[in-house]
């Protein structure tokens, strides 16, 4: 509602161009009807934010790609990753494998794994049965003595990537790490991150980490060079395709 508030004033003050900045999407998972009568809340809230006087549109790695489609305005799709990946190869870590927490995140890991010097790719097999309550199955790749990098768009509850942390271990994996750029953390995120099944949780600051959620384990990596670049570059008229992932 602050946003959509800000664009009418924006709009009713004669501004000849509005870029809406929206590093995270909150409705990004509600993209399309799995039952009855429901609402696909993504396509609601593009609507409500083009309909308040957004020209365009900067957002920060969408839970589903084809959300750009339910906006009319042109939509600049940035990534988190190279942020992440930047800390990632400063750790200078051995004998990495790019884990996928479930096949929905099979492209996102292999995208991860090709500018990680083309570390192998392994697959979390899940199964879930109610909302927010994850069964994981079994590993398709090798994961024995190697330090596993589970990534993903987003961490909720963490009741996901937990899980599949765990697993990695049984399997034999020397090292997790969690990697994610929009930290949400609903309860009981914070208790599973930080029971030592990690050796770190590494999110982004497209959503503020308040203090009390804050663990040792945590590291809260800026994307705010990134995204200012790329206001600049539209501000500009120049491209930004370079920085997409």
């Amino acid at each position: 509602m602050e946003l959509l508030l800000i664009l009418d004033a924006m709009k009713r003050s004669s501004a000849d161009r509005i870029t809406a900045v929206i590093p995270y999407y909150g409705y990004a998972r509600a993209d399309r009807k799995t039952a009855g009568r429901e609402s696909i809340t993504a396509k609601l809230v593009a609507n409500l934010i083009t309909q308040a006087g957004a020209n365009r549109i900067l957002a920060m790695d969408l839970h589903s790609a084809q959300i750009q489609g339910y906006f009319d305005i042109p939509l600049d799709h940035v990534y988190g990753s190279p942020v992440i990946l930047d800390y990632l190869i400063g750790k200078q870590l051995e004998d990495i494998v790019v884990v996928s927490p479930d096949v929905g995140g099979v492209a996102r890991a292999r995208a991860f794994a090709k500018k990680l010097n083309d570390a192998p790719l392994a697959i979390i097999d899940k199964r879930r049965q109610t909302h927010n309550v994850a069964e994981v199955l079994n590993v398709i790749g090798d994961v024995k003595g190697k330090t596993a990098v589970l990534v993903d768009d987003m961490i909720d509850t963490g009741g996901t990537i937990a899980e599949a942390a765990k697993l990695l271990r049984e399997e034999g994996a020397r090292e997790v790490y969690a990697c994610a750029t929009h930290a949400v953390f609903s309860p009981p995120a914070i208790e599973r991150l930080s029971s030592g099944i990690f050796e770190e949780v590494i999110v982004t600051n497209t959503i503020p980490v308040k203090e009390s959620d804050r663990f040792s384990q945590l590291v809260v990596l800026s994307v705010a060079n990134l995204l200012g670049e790329t206001i600049w570059r539209i501000h500009e008229d120049s491209s930004v395709s370079s920085m997409f992932r």
